[in-house]
């Protein structure tokens, strides 16, 4: 069988190199090399571009990497269901989440339920956490707007607005709200491209004809409120994601429409999945029963 060569090729794929691949599986590097060299010699395939000390997938090591990582979950998903016949109480569970917010709230109502099982959160921009469950690196991905995609199905759970956000120094800050119109010329932190609120405020800003001028652009939302905070310009988020600071202050769009939807998505082939059924479960749950307490 296979089964050696293949965990070390998808090993070496996912990590981007021997040495970190070789750690991973707690195996020398040596043995790693010799387990990938031997899959490429034994079907006359090249599966990696070696260049220096770094290397790159070919074009048969990606169509290889995308059935490798189909593998891996697979046995993940295995394990998974004969968990259930003990309880469901063990497993691991994987998200991708585009920030705190949201997701601390559902994995501590998840964890409540299920307080043996483990959970992994990666961060990042709706694009990337998009990526990850495509590549198998997550199970449920807690994200805003996504692409229509008949291989991800997904389940919306929440509408917010997009205010601006100033500093104190700023002469919105003593204003309850601003017209759109009034961010003509105003100098912009913005988060990098795949940020659903950039794109949506983008997109509306295009439609009205009004420019601003983006002076920085950096990727987490702590760095960008940290910029606003040093008066390098204004920015924008949803209003649940605002927190509260002395010397910032959000400012709604009174006459712009400009939203963000969130979603729970995850692979529709793994939609029979226990453990990201009870997540999606739980998560959508916890935020029906949040909103009538609210209301």
């Amino acid at each position: 069988m296979l089964k050696s060569e293949l965990r070390s090729f998808h090993a070496v794929a996912k990590h981007n190199g021997f040495s970190r691949a070789a750690r991973v599986l707690n195996i020398s590097q040596p043995t790693l090399s010799t387990q990938v060299k031997a899959l490429e010699q034994r079907y006359r395939v090249e599966l990696f571009h070696r260049i220096g000390r770094e290397i790159r997938l070919t074009v048969p090591g990606r169509e290889l990497f995308e059935i490798t990582s189909r593998l891996t979950q697979a046995e993940q998903d295995a394990e998974n269901l004969l968990d259930t016949f003990m309880g469901f109480h063990a497993g691991t569970l994987n998200l991708a989440a585009v920030g705190p917010f949201h997701a601390t709230d559902m994995i501590v109502a998840f964890k409540h339920k299920y307080p043996l099982i483990n959970v992994e959160v990666r961060f990042g921009n709706s694009s990337r956490c998009f990526e990850r469950i495509l590549s198998f690196d997550s199970d449920v991905g807690i994200i805003a707007e996504v692409p229509s995609d008949p291989r991800v199905t997904t389940l919306p759970y929440s509408v917010h607005d997009v205010v601006t956000f100033v500093n104190s120094d700023h002469p919105f800050f003593g204003r309850d709200s601003i017209s759109i119109s009034e961010l003509e010329g105003e100098k912009v932190v913005r988060r990098e491209t795949g940020s659903t609120t950039r794109t949506a405020i983008e997109s509306e800003l295009k439609k009205r004809g009004i420019t601003v001028d983006p002076v920085l652009e950096l990727g987490s939302r702590e760095a960008i409120w940290k910029a606003v905070e040093q008066g390098l310009g204004i920015g924008f988020v949803a209003d649940f994601e605002f927190v509260a600071h002395p010397n910032l202050r959000a400012i709604p769009i009174a006459d712009a429409t400009v939203k963000t939807n969130y979603y729970l998505a995850y692979l529709t082939e793994r939609a029979q999945s226990r453990i990201i059924d009870s997540f999606c479960k739980v998560a959508l749950g916890h935020i029906a029963n949040a909103t009538e307490q609210a209301c």
